[in-house]
């Protein structure tokens, strides 16, 4: 008998049990359809969190002050003075001599001040820096300009302003360009719109005032030498660390000591991301265990129906098999049968998981992995055999005279 005749069988059996054969097909369409949703999730996860720290900057170095997220005092050999960051480090950092692989430097002076605009006020996050920041940091002027290094060096009273903080002080359709906006006890003069950024996870990137760290060391945060951070931008992705190794370098030599106890902490933003990504394809990986978990179990289902299948249609294959159908044509019959129900319901399961990653889901926009869909159906076809072939060698092994005695 071919293929195609036992095929036919197998589809005549199932109509014959519709229901029962409707919910083998559920277990087998739940498995596939979460093999494929939840490796979207963890897809989507991943790149989100990717997307988050690109965010951060471009090939970015940060030098944080004080050995870690805050100040600090270095203890290292015979220094007892604050480590601090200062402009004598920008320079040597920012020449090609001594860092050949870092593109820029931007020193940089935060704050956290009530920005106001005829009664209007939004919490935001004045940065002090200079024009490099901005393309460092993966910032784009929508409208307007940049601060320069003109209004650095005349302590300008300018301001870039984030969209999110520029919509809670400026009504909608009206142009912030030109105004004034109120920080700390200072008016800054709006002279760029940022475009949105975005959330990093860590911080809303958009709720920002960015301003030359001259004016903002002057008229918020007191007059000083040194700065809370630096941002180190490399000449490509691929000598990021080598940049990171002149920085610290250098870092080392100003302050009388050694990389290894160097008083400040360098956040790599590639390693970061390095990091995140062998963490995200770890949680995909676990995702796409448990989907298999529910695969198993929809397997489990088939051959449970199958062995009951063969119970009832013990006469029939004794019939068959006494008038002459060898072996392979009972084992080719219950075979097919089983990989026909796992690959119907397969693909149900196809469908109803692209449906589903059309949705976010707790927060997350699932990115379907295209090697799901073939996976899919390759397990999908694997169920049906492994299920379909215990009861189907059971079948074909039953005597004539033993099938045709069965009640």
């Amino acid at each position: 008998m071919s293929i195609l005749a036992n095929a036919l069988m197998a589809l005549r059996g199932i109509n014959s049990n519709k229901l029962r054969s409707l919910l083998t097909m559920l277990g087998v369409l739940i498995g596939v359809a979460a093999v494929i949703v939840l490796l979207a999730v963890g897809t989507g996860s991943s790149q989100a969190v990717a997307n988050s720290i690109n965010r951060l900057g471009t090939n970015t170095l940060t030098v944080f002050s004080g050995g870690g997220f805050g100040g600090g005092t270095s203890q290292a050999g015979t220094q007892t003075r604050n480590a601090v960051l200062t402009q004598t480090d920008v320079t040597l950092i920012s020449d090609p001599n001594s860092a050949p692989d870092v593109q820029s430097v931007s020193p940089v002076v935060t704050t956290s001040e009530t920005a106001t605009h005829q009664g209007a006020s939004a919490t935001t996050s004045v940065i002090g820096s200079t024009p490099s920041y901005l393309p460092a940091s993966n910032y784009t002027v929508q409208s307007g300009r940049s601060i320069s290094s003109a209004d650095v060096k005349a302590h300008a009273l300018v301001v870039d302003l984030g969209s999110s903080t520029a919509s809670s002080l400026f009504a909608t359709g009206s142009n912030p360009l030109g105004k004034q906006v109120q920080l700390g006890s200072s008016e800054f003069t709006v002279i760029g719109l940022l475009a949105s950024k975005g959330s990093s996870g860590l911080s809303n990137g958009d709720a920002v005032a960015i301003a030359p760290y001259t004016a903002v060391q002057d008229q918020l945060t007191g007059e000083s030498q040194s700065f809370s951070q630096l941002l180190v931008q490399g000449k490509s992705s691929a000598t990021l660390s080598l940049a990171q190794s002149e920085v610290e370098s250098i870092l080392a030599a100003q302050n009388d000591t050694t990389v290894t106890n160097l008083p400040f902490s360098v956040l790599n933003q590639a390693s970061l991301l390095s990091t995140a990504t062998s963490s995200s394809k770890t949680f995909t990986a676990l995702l796409g265990w448990v989907a298999a978990v529910s695969l198993l179990v929809g397997a489990i289902g088939v051959m449970n129906i199958m062995l009951v299948t063969v119970t009832e249609r013990t006469r029939e294959i004794g019939i068959r098999k006494a008038i002459g159908a060898p072996k392979s044509v009972v084992l080719g019959q219950f075979l097919i049968e089983a990989v026909v129900i796992s690959l119907l319901g397969g693909v149900l399961g196809v469908l109803a998981g692209l449906f589903v990653v059309r949705f976010r889901i707790d927060g997350v926009q699932p990115v379907l992995a295209t090697y799901s869909i073939p996976l899919a159906f390759g397990v999908a076809l694997l169920v049906g055999v492994f299920a379909g072939l215990y009861p189907a060698f059971r079948a074909a092994s039953l005597r004539p005279i033993d099938a045709l005695r069965h009640e």
